[in-house]
This record gives structure tokens, C-alpha cells and sequence, in this order.
């Protein structure tokens, strides 16, 4: 039966294939359950509901998508549209995490209209590939940026707004080791370099607690009480519900919030989908990739599973490459990673114990330093490009939130297009854009 629908033979794969890509996939996603957590728990959301959520969201998704689009690409929430969905619509804008929740159903949503209405094509004309670029590579910068900020090695300063951390805490030098054995799995290509950077950095840090360097530090990693749990914290599903009044009741933040989440869950499925896509060898003779359709589609209902399980945004993952890289070539490794993610569940506590932001740390700052590269790409002889690409990235960083920066880049981009006389080239949705940018820049929400 297997073999039959996922056309094992004329994909050139087998089961063994297929499972081992599948675990290997998971192995190199696997971080996101602790990173998840960690980082939603500073929007008022308890950390036990975050995993069982991000668990069980991840898993769905990436059946889904398995049995949908047939693609081997595992989904879980995505990284910057966390940080997005706690740093910039919770704590910035001052919306509660069950609005924020509400906002991620309705970007979801219009993804989703958007994926099966054709408009996919058309949207991508409308914004600059530079732009796209220089948001991909400042949420990249803003990920370090909080990861360097979690472990302690830049805390805030009353002269100087932000400063060199005491290097020597304990919890600090746990993160700066974790970044450096991080790095180097990173560099010699290792499979999973990320979750297994962060394995052996929690198991370090254990070691130092119990020789009593750090002892009590609750940035450090201890052994649970427990391993295995079977008491599931569910009380974050549906919340979403509780949200549409408040979001609803201030139409210029609704407006904000949808279009920031909608705007990079868009542009970063694409890239990753696409680049997948690519990589499995499903292009046809016109260079697009087969099936591309019904994968957009099973992204966009995996952040609508996402948002009623009470989670950010679930989008596809580029880690998925690795499974790929093992030959996976149909959904059952999908399959295979769903299955993990939902296994997941049971050992909530051994997860949440050792993947402390000291650990995390390291995961934040290796993948927004992946996340960079996009910068490659970018026309930096196009002076127009250089410096609303820059815009992007500086704001983003000084401003603390994402959604600024995207707003300082179109602006900048716009004035810079009015001044080399391009302005019958800007569309009208540019312009459009550009007035609620403003609005939001000047006048505040």
C-alpha cells in the first residue's frame, strides 16, 4: 500500500531510505522543542503547554504534509516568527498571547486563500527579492541577538543601552561553550549539528552543576525529577478563541500584526519550499517543481493547526535538507518526523530541564548566523537596495522588534526609488504599504 502511493520505485527510494531520512530529519529539528518554550514563556505562556503544543503541532503538520503534498519536509514553528510572535506582538504591541494566537489563525488563513486562489505569483513580484533577502538575514541578526541577551553575555546599560555581560558566570561560559561546539558541528557538516550542540552542552552543564559550579543557577540545565510524563499541559489549545476581541478591537495593530506574520511566514515558505523542492529533484522541464502547490497548502493549514494547538507560526524547515540529503525523496519521512514529534510528548520533562536558555543560547546564535547568509545574494552595488536592506537590519535589532524593521526598510527602499525618479516603477500596493508604515513609524498604534 506504501509502496504503491508513494511510489517508492519511480522515486528511486525504499522504506529503510525513507525512515532513516525521516529520523534524520527529526534529529535536525528536534531543537525547536526546546528554543520553542524558551522563548514563548517571555510571552506570558507556560513553558509546559508550549512543548506539548510545539510537539504535537510539529507532528500533525508534518503528517500532513507527508500525506498532502507527499514532500519530505518536516514543519514545526518556525524560527523568527517566534521571536515575531513574542518579542514584537506581545511584549511591543502589548497584546495578550491569546490575541497573538488569534493573529497567527488569520495570517494562516489568508495564506491559505492566498495558496489556493493562484495569488502566490502575482505577491511575489509586488515586494523586491533584496528586501526579502535583508528581513531574512536582520531576523537571522535579531535571533543572536537574543540569544546572546538570554545567556547573559549583553545585558542592558544605563549609559551605554546595552553592554558586555559578566563572562565569567557560570551560565554565561556554559553558552559561550555550547556556541563554540555548535559551530564546529556546524562547520564539519554534521547532520543535526544544532540539536546535538545543544545535548552536549545541557549534559555539560549538569556536570558543572554538580561539581557546584552554578549550582541553583536556574539558567542551568538539571536532571528532572522525572524522565517520562504522561500529565499533558493542554491549556493553551484553543485560546486562540479567547483572542478576537482584543485583536479586533485596535484595527491598525490587527492590520500590523497579520501582515508582519503573513509576510515572512510567506517569503520564507517560499524560499525554503522552493530550495526543497529543488534539492528532491522535482523539477519538470520548465524549472518549477512538481507538486509545489500542495505543499504550500499543507504549510499553510500547518499554521492553522499551529495556532489552534497554541503555538507561532508552523512553517516548513530547511533542516528538512538533511533528511533529503539522506535520500529521501516521498512523504513517508515526512511521515516518519511526525511521528517522532508526537512521541515527543512523553518526555516533556527531561526536555524543559536541560534546554535552558544557557543551552538554547547556542541554537539562537547558529542559526541566525546560518540565516545570514542570505546577505550573499543581495545588490549591494545597488545603492537603493544597500541601504534599505540596511535599514532592515539595524532597526530591527535597535528597535527590538521585527516588525519596525520591516517598516524602516520599505520606507527607506520607497524614498530611495522617489529619488532616483522610479516612481511610476513602484506599484500602488507599495504605496499603500508605505502610508500604514508610516503611520506606524510616526504616529504609533
Amino acid at each position: 500500500m506504501f509502496d504503491s502511493f508513494f511510489k517508492f520505485d519511480e522515486n528511486g527510494t525504499d522504506y529503510k531510505t525513507e525512515i532513516i531520512a525521516g529520523i534524520t530529519t527529526f534529529l535536525a529539528m528536534a531543537y525547536i522543542l526546546g528554543v520553542n518554550p524558551s522563548m514563548l514563556v517571555e510571552g506570558g505562556m507556560p513553558a509546559t503547554a508550549v512543548f506539548f503544543s510545539t510537539a504535537i503541532a510539529s507532528g500533525i503538520a508534518c503528517i500532513i504534509m507527508g500525506l498532502v503534498a507527499k514532500f519530505p519536509v518536516g514543519l514545526a514553528p518556525g524560527m523568527g516568527l517566534n521571536a515575531l510572535f513574542t518579542y514584537t506582538i506581545i511584549l511591543e504591541m502589548g497584546s495578550s498571547w491569546e490575541a497573538a494566537l488569534a493573529a497567527v489563525f488569520i495570517s494562516s488563513i489568508i495564506f491559505l486563500i492566498i495558496t489556493v486562489s493562484g495569488l502566490r505569483e502575482a505577491i511575489l513580484n509586488v515586494i523586491p527579492i533584496d528586501l526579502k533577502l535583508g528581513i531574512g538575514a536582520g531576523i537571522g541578526f535579531f535571533l543572536a541577538f537574543l540569544g546572546f541577551k538570554g545567556a547573559g553575555i549583553v545585558v542592558s546599560d544605563s549609559s551605554t543601552l546595552v553592554a558586555m555581560g559578566n563572562l565569567l558566570a557560570p551560565s554565561t561560559i556554559l553558552a559561550l561553550i555550547g556556541m563554540l561546539i555548535t559551530l564546529v558541528f556546524h562547520i564539519k557538516k554534521m547532520p543535526a549539528a544544532v540539536f546535538f550542540g545543544m545535548v552536549i552542552t545541557a549534559v555539560l552543564g549538569v556536570i558543572f552543576s554538580f561539581l557546584g559550579f552554578g549550582t541553583g543557577n536556574p539558567l542551568m540545565p538539571s536532571i528532572p525529577a522525572q524522565v517520562i510524563s504522561f500529565n499533558f499541559d493542554m491549556s493553551l489549545f484553543g485560546g486562540f478563541l479567547r483572542g478576537f476581541g482584543q485583536l479586533f478591537s485596535n484595527i491598525p495593530n490587527l492590520f500590523m500584526m497579520v501582515f508582519s506574520l503573513l509576510f515572512v511566514t510567506f517569503f520564507d515558505t517560499t524560499g525554503t519550499l522552493m530550495s526543497l523542492g529543488r534539492q528532491c529533484g522535482f523539477i519538470d522541464e520548465e524549472g518549477h517543481a512538481v507538486g509545489i502547490e500542495n505543499a504550500f497548502l499543507s504549510d499553510a493549514v500547518g499554521g492553522i493547526v499551529g495556532s489552534i494547538c497554541g503555538t507561532s507560526t508552523v512553517t516548513a524547515f530547511v533542516e528538512s535538507a538533511t533528511g533529503i540529503g539522506m535520500g529521501a525523496k516521498t512523504g513517508l519521512a515526512a511521515i516518519v518526523t511526525g511521528i517522532l514529534f508526537l512521541l515527543s510528548v512523553f518526555i516533556a520533562p527531561l526536555i524543559l530541564s536541560l534546554f535552558t536558555p544557557s543551552v538554547t543560547a547556542a541554537a539562537l546564535v547558529i542559526v541566525g548566523f546560518m540565516m545570514m547568509a542570505q546577505l550573499d545574494d543581495v545588490h549591494w552595488d545597488n545603492q537603493v537596495i544597500a541601504a534599505s536592506v540596511f535599514m532592515t537590519i539595524i532597526m530591527m535589532i535597535l528597535s527590538y522588534s521585527i516588525s519596525l524593521g520591516i517598516a524602516w526598510g520599505f520606507l527607506a527602499y520607497f524614498v530611495g526609488s522617489l529619488a532616483e525618479g522610479r516612481y511610476k516603477e513602484i506599484g500602488r500596493e507599495m504605496y499603500v504599504l508605505v502610508i500604514v508604515f508610516v503611520v506606524y513609524l510616526f504616529f504609533g498604534l
